[in-house]
């Protein structure tokens, strides 16, 4: 199609930073992946950490995403070199080795945190939140300026069936509108196929996620952000959006509990690094293969809510974003929700 033709610097730009995502789906950002219900374990793929990042610590694993964005700067750390860290492509070739304990911890959308929790009997817990929501609702043009806006309206996104599907339901549920007769839900199989719609003029709105989105506005004249999920999903929720997790089992926890104290410093070190020294942060994106370029990843990084939230505060966004998910579709959490043995230090 033309228009897909015109979207190729947008997709190339994009897929360089998306994963399966910064939440796993469909094809653009973790967020989507992160919805879906538990994967299948899969053969994982051979581990391709280079020998900057091979040490004999705890063995880390990350997306190449918003997920492990945080944690490049400790990865290429004095302390960083104590500790295996490893990249892959798809949550699925993680969840054998967290299962099989052959990973210590991983960088990974949080329902499947949760659903590991349930397929390893509670041997899996979470030790932080790591990125808050991603998803974005862009309009080429300005009607709307509020979550009411979009009764009557058609919006195409990514994600049926998944976390982006039920994030979507949930906000306009909660402002009043039925999903199912006040707007027109369109899905499409990945990203560049919503915004080719868009482009296109057969849909003036899409919910897509970053880094996708910083990619798009870049690309597509006259798209703009009309509403930020993550802000509409704190006003009706009271909590905030997540995305991504910090999983961890618990032996590796209980086999050295100082060590897993100072490897949380250096990571919440590093995600404060992540949001203040942009261009080196995006610089080690690159050289680390997490990115392909720099100069995209330095714009994406203030958009994909990095941060590093443990504690109470953890336990409320997690328990009420995991409530959304369970009664949306109680697979997309492993069947139940986690138990307080889930949330670590709470």
């Amino acid at each position: 199609m033309k228009c897909k033709r015109i979207l190729a610097a947008v997709m190339a730009a994009a897929l360089s930073l998306s994963v399966a995502g910064c939440g796993a789906a469909s094809s653009s950002s973790e967020a989507s992946s992160a919805a879906s219900s538990a994967p299948a374990a899969s053969p994982a793929a051979e581990p391709s950490a280079s020998p900057e990042t091979a040490g004999t610590g705890l063995r880390v694993a990350g997306l190449k995403g918003p997920t492990t964005m945080g944690l490049v700067n400790l990865m290429d750390s004095s302390e960083g070199a104590g500790y295996t860290f490893t990249m892959y492509g798809a949550a699925d070739e993680i969840v054998p080795l967290l299962v099989k304990g052959e990973l210590d911890a991983a960088a990974i959308p949080a329902n499947l945190a949760a659903t590991l929790y349930q397929k390893t009997n509670g041997e899996v817990e979470v030790a932080c939140v790591n990125t808050l929501g991603v998803l974005y609702i862009l309009e080429n043009g300005d009607s709307v300026q509020s979550v009411a806006d979009l009764k009557g309206q058609t919006i195409v996104t990514t994600g049926k069936g998944t976390t982006p599907e039920y994030v979507l339901r949930y906000v306009l549920r909660e402002n009043g509108l039925d999903p199912d007769s006040d707007v027109t839900i369109e899905y499409c199989s990945e990203a560049t196929e919503a915004l080719s719609q868009v482009q296109a003029g057969q849909a003036s709105i899409a919910m897509l996620p970053q880094p996708f989105v910083t990619s798009a506005l870049s690309q597509v004249e006259g798209l703009r952000v009309a509403l930020d999920m993550n802000e509409e999903w704190e006003k009706v929720a009271g909590s905030q959006l997540v995305t991504g997790v910090l999983a961890v089992r618990k032996d590796a926890v209980e086999a050295d509990p100082d060590a897993f104290t100072a490897f949380l410093d250096g990571y919440a070190a590093s995600v404060e690094a992540a949001n203040t020294d942009l261009e080196g942060t995006a610089a080690l994106c690159e050289s680390y293969g997490i990115v392909a370029k720099a100069a995209l990843a330095q714009k994406a990084l203030p958009e994909c809510n990095i941060v590093f939230e443990t504690g109470e505060q953890m336990k409320i966004d997690l328990t009420n974003y995991f409530q959304v998910l369970y009664d949306a579709d109680p697979a997309s959490v492993g069947g139940a929700l986690p138990g307080d043995d889930f949330y670590y230090g709470v």
